[in-house]
C-alpha cells in the first residue's frame, strides 16, 4: 500500500481497520460510491471526485432540505470532495497525481468511457503498478449488454429478484429502495478487500481490476433460485409476505390493527409458537407435523395462526412471544427505528457533523470491530469543498488552484 503516514490530502492516518488506505472515488450515484463509503466507514481516506458545476447526479435525487441533498450526505460520508474534469488534458494530469499516491480507484462509467479519455488500465498501472481498480457496472465489462445504460430497477428485474416480490396473484413489485445498488456496492467492497489481501502477500505483484456487475451481484444474492431451477425445473415466483421455504412465516394483523412479522423457521420455534398462541394441538396434526408438510398446507396453517393473532393486541402478542422465545417484530417505520431501545443501546443511529446542515443523524458503522472501530467522521461534502486541501496537499499553489478553477478544470 501507499505511505500510511498521510492521506491524499496530507492529513493524518484515519482510525479503523482500513486506516491509511487511500481510495479515489470517481464513481457516481449509488453503487460505486456505496462501496467506497464502506471503506471510508472502516477508516480509509477517500477522495471523492465530481465534475465541476452540478457534481454527482446523486445530488439531484430526493430527498432535499433547503436544496441540500440528504441521500448524498450518507452515501458520501467520510469522503473529501473535490471537482475535476477528467475529460480535459489538464484534468487528467491532475488526476495522475491523485492516482500515483492511491491504493484503490473506484469507477462506474460504461465500459470504454475512461479509455476514451486516455485513462486506460495501462496508463493507470504505469502511474501506480499496485493500484487496485474496482469497476462497478450494470452488466459487467464484457458480453452483449456491457454497453447498455442501467439503473437499479433494471438490475433487480433482470436478476429474477423482482419476479419473486409482490402478492401471489399480483404484478411483480419493486421495493421502495434501489437495493441492487447497495448489494453491488457490498460485493464491490468485499472484492477490493480480497484483492488487497492477495496483493499484500506479494510485494512485487501488480494491482488488478475487479469487474463487479450489479445484475450478477443481485443474482448471486438469490442463492437457491438457480440450483432449484437446475435440479427441480422449478421457477419460483411471488408469494406476498408468506415465506416460501418455512411455515408459518408471514405478516399478521393484530386486534388493534397493527402488523407483526413472525417466522417459525425451525420445528422447536413452531412448537413454542403453538404454545404461545394456545394452539398446542397443531404439532400433532399430520398436515403441520413437519416443515415440508406445513409449507404444503400453508393456507390452512396461516388461517389458523392469523385468527389466533387477530385476537391479541400487539402489546399482548409481543409479551407472549417474548416469553416463549419466538422470533417476532412489529413492522417498523423509520420513526420506530429511532425510538427502539435496541437500536438506541447500540447507537445504530449516530449524530454526524455537517458543514451545511449542522448535526445530522444517520446509520452508524456496520459491522463493529473490537479493536479498530470504524466511525462516521462527517457527512458528505459540498461540491468541491476540499479542493484547496487535497490539491494543496499534492503540491499545487493557491495561484495554480485558482487558475484551474477559472479554466473550469476543477
Amino acid at each position: 500500500m501507499a505511505d500510511k503516514a498521510a492521506g491524499p490530502s496530507g492529513g493524518p492516518k484515519q482510525a479503523g481497520p482500513l486506516g491509511g488506505l487511500k481510495v479515489i472515488d470517481i464513481s457516481t450515484v449509488v453503487a460505486g460510491p456505496f462501496a467506497a463509503g464502506l471503506m471510508g466507514d472502516y477508516g480509509a481516506d477517500i477522495v471523492k471526485v465530481e465534475m465541476p458545476g452540478a457534481g454527482d447526479s446523486l445530488r439531484a435525487l430526493a430527498p432535499h432540505k433547503d436544496g441540500v441533498p440528504l441521500w448524498w450526505k450518507v452515501t458520501n460520508r467520510n469522503k473529501k470532495g473535490v471537482t475535476l474534469d477528467l475529460r480535459r488534458a489538464e484534468g487528467r494530469d491532475l488526476f495522475a497525481k491523485l492516482v500515483a499516491g492511491a491504493d484503490v480507484l473506484v469507477e462506474n462509467f460504461r465500459p470504454g468511457t475512461l479509455d476514451g479519455w486516455g485513462i486506460t488500465r495501462d496508463w493507470l498501472h504505469g502511474l501506480n503498478p499496485r493500484l487496485t481498480i474496482l469497476r462497478v457496472t450494470g452488466f459487467g465489462q464484457d458480453g452483449p449488454y456491457a454497453g447498455r445504460p442501467g439503473f437499479a430497477r433494471i438490475f433487480e428485474a433482470m436478476s429474477g429478484f423482482t419476479q419473486i416480490c409482490g402478492e401471489e396473484e399480483g404484478r411483480p413489485l419493486h421495493l421502495g429502495y434501489p437495493i441492487s445498488d447497495a448489494v453491488a456496492g457490498l460485493f464491490g467492497a468485499v472484492g477490493v478487500l480480497a484483492a488487497l489481501h492477495e496483493l499484500a502477500r506479494d510485494p512485487g505483484r501488480r494491482g488488478q481490476e475487479i469487474d463487479c456487475s450489479a445484475t450478477e451481484a443481485m443474482l448471486r444474492t438469490l442463492e437457491f433460485l438457480a440450483i432449484e431451477y437446475d435440479q427441480l425445473g422449478a421457477v419460483r415466483t411471488r408469494s406476498g409476505n408468506r415465506s416460501q421455504y418455512a411455515a408459518p412465516g408471514n405478516v399478521y394483523r393484530t386486534a388493534d390493527g397493527k402488523w407483526a412479522s413472525i417466522a417459525a423457521s425451525t420445528q422447536s420455534i413452531f412448537v413454542r409458537l403453538c404454545v404461545a398462541l394456545d394452539l398446542r394441538h397443531l404439532p400433532d396434526d399430520p398436515r403441520f407435523a413437519t416443515n415440508p408438510e406445513r409449507v404444503k398446507n400453508h393456507r390452512e396453517l396461516d388461517g389458523i395462526v392469523g385468527a389466533a393473532i387477530a385476537r391479541l393486541t400487539l402489546a399482548a402478542l409481543r409479551e407472549t412471544l417474548a416469553h416463549h422465545e419466538v422470533g417476532f417484530s412489529p413492522i417498523y417505520d423509520i420513526a420506530d427505528v429511532f425510538d427502539d431501545p435496541q437500536f438506541r443501546a447500540r447507537e445504530a443511529i449516530v449524530s454526524v457533523p455537517d458543514d451545511e446542515l449542522g448535526p445530522v443523524r444517520m446509520q452508524g458503522v456496520v459491522p463493529r470491530f473490537s479493536r479498530t472501530a470504524g466511525r462516521v467522521r462527517h457527512a458528505g461534502p459540498a461540491v468541491g469543498q476540499h479542493n484547496e486541501e487535497v490539491y494543496g496537499g499534492l503540491g499545487l499553489s493557491a495561484a495554480e488552484i485558482a487558475a484551474l478553477r477559472a479554466a473550469r478544470v476543477i
